[in-house]
């Protein structure tokens, strides 16, 4: 498929092309990836760079970047692509290939900056959800010198940012999480602190005061003053691309998140598939209906599979993983999750302790609604009429789907745009489906939502993408 930017990657294209390094504040849904790509690859044609290192978390690196590439093949299938994720060995392998561009999550940054050493290639950086490496601390030593502090990952950037990378772009749709604290950082990777100071301890005694908490705590708080003039002085090495300019509110904003089953879960896969049978961690699997297939191939996409009355065993962590990313890309932003399988939601609320989830008491719901909540985590069949949730959020995840087609537009109906609007509050609705690649949630279970045709008429299309 070839790629045709739309407007806001258009926009931030043309950002790009005025500056070496920025910062690119884009919402979620504005195509961040796209526009990566398509700003090295002019830059690249120009001869201005060579290479571009792209850096995310693991999720990210490891499948959003590489996909995107295969996605769009008749525009960047030039380009060769390659993920530095996994063992050292595979790490290596990956660098050893020599690609024009390489994804790494952020934990193994100081592992690729040593191993360089002088010889970094790199001279192209796309930091894609850049408030990882907010945590720069840098100090001025008597010498003069600088000295990175901080983050392992930040400190490891340091030592090449400014002397060995060309261009440099921050990728992040929400870049103050915790408040203009959170920027230092990553203004400091853009232009080496000219506009925010050059150490970070210079930044907090111009910007921000001591203040003592009743509990005798004492905090640094931004003057009041501090953000207008932060932004004052970013604004020549920022932009803004507000997902709300470019598109109708008044519907959700929808995309998939793709992950793929691991290779010996796939073949497993195919052979439930086929013969109504596999073998999972040594348990045996069985079906002896469609129907009963048809589940059993949803649960192996969820990740978590029945194989007695009441007994389940996991089969990968990859939505978990994902929606790990999600909570991140956020930014502390209130997310209902919607699962399927009852093992699915004990593992969501396993892995986030802070996550709640959704009773039939109002208190459960009035906490919601004055944002306690983080995470909050429904069946579809839960979240039905009568729920307001809107005030709490406007983030739904669907870590799971079925072809219960009232169900799915329920449960969006919670925080939609409509309850929105009703509430008084201007801001888009975002719903992400996390979707296991080439199973029945692509092939049968997307199609029927998203056209809204029978079950029946679904398995048809299935059959025919599969042949």
């Amino acid at each position: 498929m070839k790629f045709t930017p739309r407007l806001p990657q258009h926009h931030i294209y043309q950002f790009a092309m005025g500056v070496r390094r920025g910062n690119i504040f884009a919402s979620p849904g504005t195509g961040k990836t796209g526009a990566g790509y398509t700003i090295y690859d002019m830059l690249r044609m120009m001869g201005d760079v060579k290479r571009c290192l792209v850096l995310g978390p693991k999720r990210v690196a490891k499948n959003v970047w590489p996909s995107e590439r295969e996605k769009w093949i008749e525009s960047f299938g030039h380009l060769k692509v390659a993920a530095a994720i996994g063992t050292p060995e595979q790490r290596k392998a990956a660098v050893m290939s020599k690609p024009d561009l390489l994804s790494i999550n952020y934990e193994n940054i100081d592992w690729l900056v040593d191993g360089y050493g002088e010889d970094w290639p790199f001279d192209m950086v796309l930091a894609d959800e850049s408030t990882r490496i907010k945590g720069l601390r840098v100090e001025l030593m008597a010498s003069g010198e600088t000295k990175g502090q901080g983050s392992t990952r930040a400190k490891a950037l340091s030592k090449i940012a400014h002397s060995k990378v060309r261009h440099w772009y921050n990728l992040t749709g929400s870049p103050a999480p915790n408040g203009v604290v959170d920027l230092w950082g990553q203004q400091w990777f853009v232009d080496g602190g000219r506009a925010l100071g050059t150490t970070f301890k210079g930044f907090e005694d111009r910007w921000f005061h001591t203040h003592r908490t009743q509990d005798g705590y004492v905090q640094r708080v931004p003057h009041s003053w501090a953000q207008a003039e932060i932004e004052a002085r970013m604004r020549s090495t920022s932009v803004t691309i507000d997902v709300r300019d470019y598109y109708d509110i008044a519907f959700p904003i929808e995309r998939i998140l793709f992950v793929e089953l691991p290779s010996k879960l796939r073949r497993e896969y195919y052979t439930m598939e086929k013969e109504l049978f596999a073998n999972i961690e040594q348990h045996a699997i069985e079906v002896f209906t469609a129907g009963g297939k048809a589940n059993k191939l949803l649960q192996m996409a969820n990740g978590s599979v029945f194989y007695d009355t009441g007994e389940w065993v996991t089969a990968h962590d990859e939505k978990l993983e994902a929606l790990k990313s999600l909570v991140e890309e956020f930014n502390g932003e209130p997310i209902l999750v919607r699962y399927i399988f009852k093992p699915d939601r004990d593992r969501i609320l396993k892995a986030f302790p802070r996550a709640r989830l959704l009773d039939d008491k109002k208190s459960t719901e009035d906490a919601w609604n004055r944002g306690e909540i983080p995470l909050l985590v429904t069946h579809g069949a839960s979240a039905g009429h009568g729920l307001s949730l809107q005030m709490g959020g406007r983030v739904l995840v669907d870590y799971g789907s079925n072809f219960n087609l009232e169900e799915d537009e329920q449960i969006i109906e919670r925080i939609g745009p409509t309850r929105q609007f009703q509430s008084g509050l201007d801001r888009a609705v975002y719903r992400t489906r996390i979707i296991a690649r080439d199973t029945i949630e692509e092939h049968s279970v997307l199609p029927r939502l998203q056209k809204k045709i029978s079950v029946q008429d679904a398995f048809k299309e299935a059959m025919k993408i599969r042949r």
